[in-house]
C-alpha cells in the first residue's frame, strides 16, 4: 500500500508536524517559529512573576473577563470543550484556551468553538511581542531564562480574548496548577478532572502531592467543582477549598452520571446536576470516562451561571452536548478498515480509553499503532495495553512501534525492550522508523487480511496522534 492510499500529503513536513501547514496564512509560520525558539514545553519554569509582569505591562488581559479553570491529569480537553458548548448554548461568547494540539498550533486557542483566525494570532503577537522583549531583556539580566513556549502561549491567549472580546475564558492548565502560567488568572469556577499519577518528576510522587499542586488554581471566595477523586487527594481538594472559603461540590456527593447507555456513535446519559436532573441526553463520545466529564462539566457550567441553585434548560443542554466534538480522543477516523485515534499518554488514561474502546468497538484482530515521549511512564503504559488488549481479549493483537517527530520520542528500539520487559510476544511487536511507516503497516494489514474483522488504534502520545490525524487528512 502507498502513502497516497492512506491520502497522506506527500509534502507532509517537520514543519507541519509541528504545527503549521503549507496553507496557513503569510506570517504563521515566522511566529510560529519565534515560539518554538523559546524553552520548549516541557520545560516549564516553576514561576508566575514572568506571566505577571508580561500581563501588567499589556494592562492585565488576564482579566478581561471572568475564568473558568481547569486541571487534572486526563479529561481536561474534553472537559473544557464540553463547558466551551454548553456556554455557547446560552449566547455566551467563549474564549477556550487548551494544550497541546493536535496539528495546528491555533487549536490551542479558541474563540467560539472554533480555532484562532491565522490573521488574528499574527497579528496580536505583533502587538505584544515588543512588550515580551521588555520582560525577557528583564528577565535575562536578573540570570532568570527568558519566557517560555507556554508561557509565551498562554499570553498571546489572554491578549486574543481582551482583543475579541470573550464573555469568559475557559483555560486548561498545561501542568500543575500551582505554577501554572495560566494560574496568574483567579477563576471563578476551579475545575478538577481525575487525578492520577503524572508528571511525577515535577508535580510529585504521590497522588496527594499532585493534588495538592492542583489545587493552586482554587481561589478565595471561588467555587470548585471536582469530579471523583482518590481519597487521598479529595482530601487535599476539599481541605484547600476551606482554606479559601470556596464553595465545592464533589462528583458522585452533589453530581454525577447516574444513567449511561452505549451505542452507536456514542451514548445516551442521564446526568444528576447541581440544580436539578438532565435525562437523555445525546453524548456523541466514547466511554464512561467521557460521561464522567459530561458530569462535571455540567456542573460546572451551573456553578458558574447561577452557583449551582439555577437550573439549565435541558433542550440547550441537549443542543450543547450533541454538538461536543473531542479530536483524537477515541477519535473513529476512519471506517475502511477502521482507524480509531486516541491521545492517552499515561496509564490512568490508558487504562480509561481501553475500557471505552472495547466497550464501544468489536474487533477480531487489532492492530496497535504506539509512540511515547520519554518522560512518560512508558514501562506502566505497556502493562495496560498487555492487560487491556491482549490478556483479556480473544482477539489478535499486533504491536507497531514507532516514534513521532518530537525530539522527546522514545526511540521505536527501546520501546521494543520495554513492550518485551511488559510480556509481549516478540513475533507480535514491530518497529517503524516514523509514524507515517507505522500507520501505513498496520492500515495495510488491516485492510488485508481476508474474513477477518480488523482494526487499528493509534494510541500513546498527542504527538503521535496529531501526526496520524494529519496524514489521514483531518
Amino acid at each position: 500500500m502507498t502513502d497516497q492510499s492512506l491520502n497522506i500529503d506527500p509534502v507532509f513536513t517537520e514543519v507541519q508536524a509541528q504545527g503549521v501547514l503549507a496553507d496557513d496564512a503569510p506570517g504563521l509560520a515566522t511566529v510560529y517559529a519565534e515560539l518554538l525558539g523559546r524553552a520548549p514545553e516541557n520545560k516549564m519554569e516553576p514561576r508566575l512573576d514572568a506571566v505577571r509582569r508580561a500581563v501588567d505591562i499589556l494592562g492585565e488581559p488576564h482579566r478581561s473577563a471572568p475564568v473558568i479553570h481547569v486541571t487534572g491529569t486526563n479529561g481536561k480537553t474534553s472537559t473544557a470543550r464540553m463547558i466551551e458548548r454548553l456556554l455557547m448554548a446560552h449566547d455566551i461568547r467563549t474564549g477556550r484556551y487548551t494544550s497541546p494540539h493536535l496539528a495546528r498550533v491555533t487549536e490551542r486557542i479558541n474563540i467560539d468553538g472554533a480555532p484562532v483566525a491565522d490573521s488574528t494570532f499574527v497579528r496580536i503577537w505583533g502587538e505584544i511581542k515588543p512588550y515580551l522583549d521588555i520582560v525577557d531583556a528583564e528577565l535575562e539580566a536578573a540570570g532568570q531564562p527568558r519566557i517560555t513556549y507556554f508561557e509565551a502561549l498562554t499570553i498571546l491567549a489572554f491578549a486574543i480574548f481582551a482583543d475579541e472580546p470573550v464573555d469568559v475564558m475557559v483555560l486548561e492548565v498545561g501542568i500543575g496548577g500551582t505554577w501554572d502560567a495560566t494560574n496568574v488568572a483567579d477563576a471563578t469556577v476551579s475545575v478538577v478532572t481525575p487525578i492520577g499519577l503524572d508528571h511525577t518528576d515535577i508535580l510529585g510522587e504521590t497522588l496527594a502531592e499532585i493534588a495538592a499542586e492542583k489545587a493552586g488554581i482554587i481561589k478565595p471566595d471561588g467555587f470548585l467543582v471536582s469530579a471523583v477523586q482518590d481519597p487521598q487527594a479529595a482530601q487535599v481538594l476539599l481541605e484547600a477549598a476551606q482554606a479559601q472559603n470556596a464553595d465545592y461540590r464533589f462528583e458522585g456527593v452533589e453530581f454525577g452520571t447516574t444513567q449511561r447507555t452505549a451505542g452507536v456513535g456514542g451514548q445516551l446519559i442521564t446526568i444528576e446536576g447541581l440544580a436539578t436532573r438532565y435525562d437523555d441526553i445525546a453524548l456523541p463520545l466514547f466511554g464512561a470516562h467521557q460521561a464522567q466529564n459530561a458530569s462535571v462539566a455540567l456542573a460546572t457550567v451551573e456553578a458558574f451561571l447561577g452557583g449551582g441553585q439555577k437550573e439549565l434548560n435541558l433542550e440547550l443542554v441537549k443542543l450543547a452536548f450533541g454538538e461536543v466534538r473531542s479530536p483524537g480522543r477515541l477519535e473513529l477516523a476512519r471506517t475502511e478498515p477502521p482507524v480509531v485515534l486516541d491521545a492517552a499518554h499515561n496509564p490512568h488514561g490508558l487504562l480509561a480509553s481501553a475500557t471505552a474502546f472495547k466497550e464501544s468497538f468489536s474487533f477480531q484482530e487489532l492492530h496497535l499503532v504506539v509512540g511515547i515521549l520519554g518522560e512518560k511512564d512508558a514501562a506502566g503504559m505497556f502493562e495496560i495495553l498487555l492487560s487491556e488488549y491482549v490478556d483479556r481479549q480473544d482477539f489478535r493483537t499486533v504491536l507497531h512501534l514507532t516514534a513521532s517527530d518530537s525530539p522527546r520520542a522514545i526511540a521505536p528500539e527501546a520501546l521494543v525492550e520495554l513492550a518485551l520487559e511488559a510480556g509481549f510476544d516478540e513475533d507480535k511487536v514491530e518497529t517503524h522508523e516514523n509514524v507515517a511507516d507505522a500507520l501505513a503497516a498496520a492500515v495495510t494489514v488491516a485492510a488485508d487480511v481476508p474474513n477477518l474483522n480488523s482494526a487499528v488504534l493509534v494510541t500513546g502520545s498527542i504527538t503521535v496522534v496529531g501526526q496520524a490525524s494529519t496524514l489521514l487528512g483531518l
